[in-house]
């Protein structure tokens, strides 16, 4: 039995999302539009962090709006684009169907007009590479703001605008609270934490922002907790 001497909580409660410069005039971006192109860009960079490395295949479900609207204003490139890592103001981003096929991507797009309970302009990528795959439920938000609503099944809620750690953990007492104090220790101050997990004992998944980055260091020594199985660590993705 695990006991770290913490007393267990089930998540911090981030505060209500404020407007920024950049969700005013959007980012650095080719166009036409910031919502179809540079959300759409964002949230499969997003992505493929989770997964690792750039997708072999991928599965791409556009829903509601953008189902309707993603070949006519360019976010079935901007997604292709955006899962070979192209940055949102990359030139090669119209010519991303040439690169996809220059370095193997294999990719479906897929339609789902009346997804009534999602938001607009939602895409799902399930991806693959060698023996590794994931689910990523992104929103393009506006402004080139995204959102990461679920990850796996798991919710997950980030921006990618932080820096930001993905955790498997058992679901032991004090563990959450732990992780905390450890990333705490290294400095770094946790602007939102969602903890998601199936049922009760089960693995439990933790999504965490910070306001910087965390230290090599400190990433294997959580990697080295026997109750820890998984670390996925995403800077930044607009570094």
């Amino acid at each position: 039995m695990l006991n770290l001497g913490f007393t267990i909580f089930t998540r911090f409660i981030p505060m209500a999302e404020k407007s920024s410069v950049f969700d005013m005039i959007g980012p650095i971006m080719i166009g036409p539009s910031s919502s179809h192109t540079a959300g759409v860009v964002r949230i499969a960079r997003a992505a493929i962090r989770v997964l690792g490395t750039v997708p072999e295949e991928a599965i791409i479900t556009f829903y509601n709006s953008f189902a309707q609207t993603y070949e006519g204003h360019g976010s079935d490139r901007a997604i292709v684009a955006g899962l070979l890592d192209f940055k949102t103001d990359d030139k090669r981003i119209k010519e991303a169907f040439d690169h996809a096929k220059e370095r193997g991507l294999k990719y479906t797009f897929r339609s789902v007009g009346n997804a009534s309970t999602m938001h607009p302009n939602t895409i799902k990528l399930n991806l693959k590479a060698g023996d590794r795959q994931v689910e990523v439920i992104g929103q393009s938000r506006g402004g080139g703001v995204i959102k990461i609503v679920e990850v796996d099944g798991f919710t997950a809620n980030f921006s990618a605008n932080l820096h930001t750690l993905i955790i498997d953990a058992d679901d032991v007492k004090g563990s959450i609270a732990f992780i905390a104090t450890v990333i705490a220790q290294d400095d770094c101050n946790i602007a939102t934490m969602n903890v998601s997990r199936k049922g009760r004992n089960e693995l439990a998944r933790q999504f965490i922002e910070m306001d910087s980055g965390i230290k090599p260091i400190t990433l294997e020594y959580l990697k080295q907790l026997s109750w820890v199985k998984h670390v996925i660590y995403i800077p930044n993705i607009d570094l």
